[in-house]
């Protein structure tokens, strides 16, 4: 069992998408457990500040990596065009406009990550500011898709009742835990999203580092839990 679980994440860890969901782990991990450590210091020193330094830095490492990600999205996106016939009008609404705010986010946070590095001429903030209003754009069009499948899945319980098979009974179930535990997922991001907004708008820059890394620990456990099902999670 221990061989077959270390070829399983070898083989994870081979892949872009499975090398990001465990660095992305590990960054927030590392967050969770600095943070936590400092407590109320502003500049935490020591191994609190070490955690914190290990986060920052695979943090970056994951905003670098994302420049090579544009095309990936593109082919998802043209791959799922407008949407199957047979799938409800206002799901495939929702998820052609997150498609499209997932879209514009990395060229956005590309330009931010260029500016910062003196690469370009560019007000990095206003960038940076963008790009995390797209993402977390993306998070809430995606917790709608989400509520609005969970609703017809009702409607349809509700519709057939007991008359439906015990394997769709069961596919049904699957289904609707699937979409809860992606909500959960996109909203702990969609928290840390706004906490990331300029100040003054609600939460923005409110949170302490640790709940931070709570909240972003959380949605990668999801993330890596839905990978292992067979889900898709494009946790950024």
């Amino acid at each position: 069992m221990a061989a077959s679980a270390l070829r399983g994440l070898v083989a994870a860890l081979e892949t872009h998408r499975g090398r990001d969901r465990a660095v992305r782990a590990l960054c927030y991990g590392c967050q969770l457990a600095g943070g936590a450590l400092a407590g109320p210091q502003a500049s935490p020193s020591g191994l609190p500040g070490r955690l914190l330094a290990v986060s920052a830095e695979l943090s970056a490492c994951r905003t670098a990596l994302r420049l090579f990600d544009d095309l990936a999205m593109l082919s998802y996106s043209c791959g799922y065009g407008l949407g199957p016939k047979d799938e409800d009008g206002l799901v495939r609404a929702l998820s052609v406009l997150c498609n499209v705010a997932n879209q514009l986010y990395y060229p956005c946070e590309h330009v931010a990550w260029a500016a910062d590095a003196g690469i370009i001429r560019a007000r990095a903030q206003k960038w940076w500011t963008l790009s995390m209003g797209l993402w977390a754009l993306s998070l809430l069009l995606g917790i709608l898709r989400s509520l609005r499948i969970l609703c017809q899945l009702r409607k349809l319980r509700q519709h057939k009742g007991r008359t439906s098979s015990p394997q769709s009974q069961k596919e049904a179930k699957a289904q609707v835990k699937a979409e809860v535990v992606s909500i959960l997922a996109q909203v702990a991001d969609l928290s840390n999203a706004i906490h990331w907004l300029p100040p003054g708008f609600l939460w923005a820059g409110r949170f302490p580092p640790w709940l931070v890394g709570l909240l972003g620990t959380v949605s990668s456990l999801i993330g890596i839990y839905q990978a292992s099902r067979g889900g898709n999670s494009e946790a950024a």
